[in-house]
């Protein structure tokens, strides 16, 4: 029997529940140009329902959502066939020191707790490390590929 594809529309709460424990996504940019730029990103969902990415200055995604902060980003299930979602919203960029919190939350949304907090912030420092913060705005139904329903039975 084919897979039948699906696409689920969800409330907000039920979007944060699907993103809370997927930390892989494909987050889009703009270029200059206005084309898009896609990176394979590890993500993360913070309390306050935002999906944050750690990233660098000089990384074409921070440039990019720097210059143009409407982003989005596709966030898959670690099973290629799984489900996924687009989501939008608006990024921003947190170079260092104000980055420095908001890795920490990043951290602990995917990975938990460090077993040593200092020498994590040292790290992220000396790597002159930065954070993209995106606000959600809206999303799109929580899919799965496979065949459209109309055509499974043929």
């Amino acid at each position: 029997m084919p897979r039948i594809a699906t696409a689920d529309r969800v409330q907000h709460d039920a979007l944060l529940e699907f993103l809370r424990p997927r930390h892989r996504g494909v987050l889009v940019t703009s270029r200059t140009d206005g084309t898009p730029q896609l990176s394979p990103v590890t993500c993360g969902l913070t309390p306050d329902g935002s999906l944050v990415v750690s990233t660098y200055p000089s990384r074409a995604k921070t440039a990019n959502a720097r210059r143009d902060p409407r982003v989005s980003i596709c966030v898959l299930s670690d099973d290629w066939n799984d489900p996924y979602v687009q989501v939008d919203g608006r990024a921003e960029v947190l170079d260092m020191p104000q980055a420095l919190d908001g890795l920490v939350e990043y951290f602990r949304c995917i990975s938990g707790e460090h077993p040593n907090w200092d020498e994590y912030r040292e790290a992220m420092a000396r790597q002159n490390k930065s954070l993209i913060r995106i606000h959600i705005d809206r999303w799109g139904p929580i899919a799965t590929g496979g065949f459209p329903p109309e055509l499974a039975d043929s």
